[in-house]
């Protein structure tokens, strides 16, 4: 931990991001910012499958929108989950993210079907929600989360890292390893300047594709 206090504005959110800082704390308690060392990361090109994902890949089609229910999401990642009392993704937390989102940095990974409904939150829990920009944070990305299927689109677009912060079992199956906080800081270094200006991904170019293993 690196500091306590201050705001969630969208300046401050941003200049931390870039920096490799990020909020994490619980409802009723100050804002508190983290900089982990080691430092959780996952590079697109070392993404594992495993040989059940890659069955039940090959076996259906999955479809994946971005930007299309992007409060949906937010609101599925913040629901609580069986066995845990509460989240620390509070209302000041979505107030934050979807000010992100407005500005073309916050983005949503959402299933494909028209059939889910708002209120579902355990549909909404299996998509992803993110900040980006080419090393791309993951906030709120669920931790149980089983179908990666927007590492590849991230990669063909040259985003260089997927930020997972801290580690956890479920992320090192996936590919994700540990590295000094001194690297990930010169990789971010690199990655934050890129001449693409943040926007909306709901475009027909990623708004709907098809992704099989």
């Amino acid at each position: 931990m690196l500091a306590a206090g201050g705001d969630l504005s969208t300046e401050r959110l941003l200049d931390a991001y870039r920096h490799g800082i990020f909020p994490w704390f619980s409802e009723g308690d100050p804002i508190l910012w983290w900089s982990p060392d080691p430092r959780m990361i996952l590079f697109p090109a070392e993404l594992k499958i495993s040989r059940s994902l890659g069955k039940t890949l090959r076996n259906r089609s999955y479809e994946a929108r971005f930007d299309s229910a992007f409060d949906e999401v937010v609101g599925g990642c913040a629901a609580p989950r069986k066995g845990e009392p509460g989240t620390w993704i509070s209302g000041a937390m979505i107030e934050a993210y979807r000010g992100l989102h407005r500005l073309g940095y916050a983005h949503s990974v959402e299933p494909g079907s028209t059939e889910i409904s708002p209120e579902d939150s355990t549909a909404w829990r299996s998509a992803e929600c993110f900040s980006a920009s080419r090393c791309s944070p993951a906030p709120a990305m669920p931790r149980r989360s089983r179908s990666p299927r927007w590492l590849p689109h991230l990669e063909s677009a040259g985003f260089g890292l997927i930020d997972c912060q801290m580690r956890t079992p479920h992320l090192e199956t996936l590919g994700a390893r540990e590295i000094p906080r001194r690297r990930f800081s010169r990789l971010l270094e690199e990655l934050i300047h890129y001449p693409h200006s943040p926007g909306s991904w709901s475009g027909a170019s990623v708004a709907q594709v098809q992704c099989r293993s």
